[in-house]
């Protein structure tokens, strides 16, 4: 099976990022095509030319302009010849097995896509307060995820993270790949959800659903500014409004959402008052507070997000 792997990059300050996640892909066990999409900056598609262009297994394509994430992976999975396409970002590194654990996964179970789990990797050391509930927020596969509330559980959800997801190109390219209006790494856009709305898609034309293997890893880097409680919080509230904004392209799309909430207050919650009450510590108290105020957070910025779309609903009156 053939798998392109497709890298999207903009940032030239990301620039030994960006040959971390190649290099990962390009020493993976199992060969790959490595697509590389540079987004509208000419001296960094000349860098990444100068750096990978005698490398048989690598594409690299320019963009005229910056398009954004979502239209980036479009066009390189356009690009690519594989049977399967999949994403990684570039500030991530995959796993020397990833590539093969994806392949395993569409053999065995005949799977339209595949996506597999995110590890942290704490640039400036893991910050003691932020709950593993909620590492969702900095890119990586949180505690809860996956079938039954288990992140280390294979078996099918709605999707993965973005950059550990992966599909059958030719029913990628069939569904039309992402849609470029939801958000993606443009600009200011902080609307999130490509991805979302993509796998419901598949789920509503194809029946399916994604294969989750949590053996099929992907590193992020969790860069100091995304360590800090007043980023997350801005993150926190902002992706409560995606929630419901993606409400507006996908409706019904918050169950694993609304699902994830019941965890919180039934299993996470009584859990860690329990584990403070047993053995009072300064981090304990500082995780279950953060618990707190970032689900807090998540709710309001659902609720605004549900104001600001019933005002902007035309009068019918």
């Amino acid at each position: 099976m053939r798998v392109s792997v497709v890298l999207c990059t903009y940032d030239p300050a990301l620039f030994s990022d960006f040959r971390a996640a190649a290099d990962s892909v390009l020493a993976n066990t199992h060969p790959a095509e490595l697509v590389v999409v540079v987004d509208g900056d000419p001296a960094l598609a000349d860098r990444v030319r100068g750096t990978y262009a005698s490398h048989d297994d690598v594409t690299i394509h320019e963009n005229d302009e910056n398009s954004g994430l979502l239209e980036s992976r479009n066009t390189g999975a356009e690009v690519a010849d594989g049977d399967v396409v999949a994403f990684l970002d570039d500030d991530a590194r995959a796993d020397p097995e990833w590539i093969a654990r994806l392949v395993a996964a569409y053999e065995d179970h005949d799977s339209l896509a595949v996506g597999g789990r995110m590890t942290p990797e704490w640039v400036a050391g893991r910050p003691k307060f932020l709950p593993a509930e909620f590492y969702w927020l900095v890119g990586v596969t949180h505690r809860g995820f996956g079938p039954a509330g288990d992140e280390h559980h294979a078996g099918e959800v709605r999707n993965t993270n973005g950059s550990n997801l992966s599909f059958r190109r030719e029913v990628f390219l069939d569904l039309g790949g992402f849609d470029t209006e939801i958000g993606g790494r443009k600009g200011d856009n902080k609307l999130q959800g490509g991805e979302t709305e993509f796998c419901a898609r598949l789920e509503r034309e194809y029946g399916e659903r994604v294969w989750y293997d949590p053996g099929a890893l992907v590193g992020h880097k969790v860069f100091d500014y995304r360590t800090r409680p007043r980023w997350l919080a801005g993150r926190a509230f902002w992706q409560g409004y995606s929630k419901r904004a993606m409400e507006s392209f996908v409706p019904d799309s918050t169950g694993e959402e609304s699902a994830f909430l019941g965890l919180l207050l039934t299993r996470s919650l009584p859990r860690r008052l329990a584990g403070l009450v047993r053995h009072p510590s300064r981090e304990r108290a500082s995780q279950l507070l953060a618990l707190l105020v970032l689900t807090g957070l998540v709710g309001f910025g659902y609720v605004y997000a549900t104001l600001r779309y019933r005002s902007a609903e035309p009068d019918d009156g």
